[in-house]
């Protein structure tokens, strides 16, 4: 996994009558006919499919990602509940084919959150006012905003700083690139050390081979 430390990048708001959107479900972010492959590569053509089409399959030109100053965006800002829906790691996957890594929002449905950390996606989580705010500054002239980790903040165009909460152990995470399995494997030692101990202790409990 890709460490995250720092990001400086477009960010694209994704609104809905000019507030940025709320409850976008995982149905939204990927559709079902996108979920045929077990694969993290390819998925950004069905990112947002419903919203950046039209009925007629072409590209809408309204829909904010296919427009030219966010077409390589790598931070999204959105409303309350983004993630919502389903339990599709497919989620998360197409967001990172797109190149997004950084979504702001004032909260997360908990699965969906929870895949982020696993796959090096920063969920960072501000208030509705906050987000509004920071939704409007990136429908500006200057769209670049920078998420730093390590500071835990988040910086607009015009200098403007806001401060997020991270969960320790996520955050440290994230910055070196661990998943939970590998956050787990660092401590291979130490663990190879417990079962050897027991294995020591209560031979009994070893399968017969």
């Amino acid at each position: 996994m890709t460490p995250f430390t720092s990001l400086t990048g477009t960010a694209a708001p994704l609104l809905e009558k000019g507030k940025p959107m709320s409850n976008v479900d995982t149905d939204m972010i990927i559709p079902k006919q996108f979920l045929k492959t077990t694969t993290r590569t390819g998925l950004a053509i069905g990112l947002f499919h419903e919203l950046k089409t039209k009925a007629d399959g072409s590209p809408d030109p309204d829909f904010v990602l296919n427009r030219p100053a966010y077409a390589k965006a790598s931070i999204l800002i959105a409303g309350e509940n983004f993630g919502c829906g389903s339990s599709r790691e497919h989620a998360p996957w197409a967001l990172l084919d797109q190149g997004i890594t950084c979504v702001i929002a004032p909260s997360f449905a908990d699965i969906f959150h929870n895949n982020c950390y696993k796959n090096g996606i920063l969920p960072v989580r501000l208030p509705v006012d906050v987000c509004e705010k920071l939704a409007k500054a990136a429908g500006g002239s200057n769209h670049v905003f920078t998420v730093d980790l390590a500071t835990q903040t988040v910086t607009t165009p015009d200098g403007e700083v806001h401060a997020f909460d991270i969960d320790p152990g996520r955050k440290s995470n994230l910055l070196a690139g661990l998943d939970e399995i590998g956050a787990s494997l660092t401590s291979a030692p130490e663990i190879d050390a417990f079962e050897a101990r027991r294995r020591a202790a209560t031979p009994w409990l070893e399968p017969a081979r």
